[in-house]
């Protein structure tokens, strides 16, 4: 499985509903294709306890090595992607909630002087909280407290988990301006990114030049490049390479299509050179990729 995206890279989910948007779900980063999942951003705040294992996670142009107990906030809007630890299990509880939960509504006091801060702030992507931190045990018992009500949800659990997040949320404001990004990110560039992005999933089946992207955001070849390698830590060349392996998965497993077909449909000339790329990827061939997630399928 992957995360799913829309053309920006912007998360499909739907982090609870519009009635009452937080949402607390357990994963596991071996769940995911290769162990990882993909960049991609959201409006809401995501806060993050590692339960088991290790994970390497990047926001921005922050890297944290989480480990068990680690808890990482994720800034509203901030590009993300996470991955596991030399090939280990890593398990995790991520809480997403809307902002609005903290605020009510925009140009209010709690907006104006807590929220928006951090928020609209381009140095602040995340915070780090580990257990020798200060704040990291209070920050705990709340995570804890919520994930208990989320279980029994009894009545008026709502009321309990807002007022919960609000603590969570003042240990964030009160340790967020400590822990500013240096240098602070463009968030002029992470819009070419999120454009150069969107660019790769209407066009990853053609193909796919400098020359078109250069025009797509009106800027050199060589800025494009330094930009996205920069800030994705991979070359636009080898994502584009990697988005298309990571297309061609569901064809594998979910049509009777040939694997030359499925090489062209996700922007391979070359069937060879498209099973090539899939073993260096994947670390088998696409047949070899079908028949085992078929078997696991029935």
């Amino acid at each position: 499985m992957q995360i799913a995206v829309d053309t920006t890279k912007k998360e499909r989910k739907r982090h609870g509903n519009d009635a009452f948007p937080i949402l607390i779900s357990p994963e596991s980063i071996l769940r995911y294709e290769q162990g990882n999942f993909l960049w991609h951003w959201h409006t809401e705040i995501e806060v993050t306890l590692v339960t088991e294992g290790e994970m390497i996670y990047e926001i921005n142009d922050s890297l944290h090595h989480l480990q068990k107990g680690d808890i990482l906030f994720c800034n509203s809007s901030a590009l993300h992607t996470g991955k596991n630890h030399e090939n280990k299990v890593c398990d995790y509880i991520s809480l997403t909630f809307d902002p609005k939960i903290i605020y009510g509504y925009e140009d209010s006091l709690l907006y104006d002087k807590y929220v928006k801060p951090i928020i609209l702030n381009p140095g602040i992507s995340s915070v780090l909280f580990k257990p020798e931190d200060k704040s990291y045990q209070e920050l705990c018992n709340f995570y804890h407290d919520l994930l208990s009500l989320d279980q029994e949800r009894a009545e008026g659990y709502e009321l309990d988990m807002v007022f919960i997040i609000n603590r969570i949320w003042k240990i964030i404001y009160q340790n967020a301006f400590t822990t500013l990004d240096t240098p602070l990110y463009d968030k002029r560039n992470y819009t070419r990114i999120r454009t150069i992005l969107s660019y790769i999933e209407n066009h990853y089946s053609e193909k796919i030049t400098l020359d078109d992207i250069e025009k797509e955001l009106n800027l050199c070849k060589s800025e494009c490049c330094r930009i996205f390698k920069r800030h994705m830590k991979v070359s636009i060349f080898n994502f584009i390479l990697k988005y298309r392996i990571e297309k061609s998965l569901q064809y594998l497993i979910n049509s009777e299509h040939t694997i030359g077909d499925i090489a062209e449909s996700v922007g391979f000339n070359d069937p060879n050179y498209f099973a090539k790329t899939f073993h260096n990827i994947m670390e088998c061939s696409p047949m070899q990729y079908r028949k085992k997630h078929i078997g696991i399928m029935m």
